[in-house]
């Protein structure tokens, strides 16, 4: 179903640093690119954020940023 899609990256220390998504999308896949080159090697964390009509959506996920 259609949803407002929020897809925010987080610091280990859980500051916001980057919000990639911030719409209203369409049903379907759909990819989002990270321009990591002002970041340093490290953790980070993302989580997206999917509000339908119906139902929510809510995943975190850890990811490893090597340069």
């Amino acid at each position: 179903e259609d949803s407002y899609v929020k897809l925010v990256v987080f610091d280990i220390f859980g500051r916001e640093v980057l919000t990639l998504v911030n719409k209203s999308e369409t049903a379907g896949y759909k990819s989002a690119s990270f321009d990591a080159s002002n970041f340093a090697s490290g953790m980070y964390f993302y989580r997206l954020t999917a509000s339908g009509k119906e139902k929510s959506f809510i995943q975190n996920r850890k990811m490893l940023l090597l340069k």
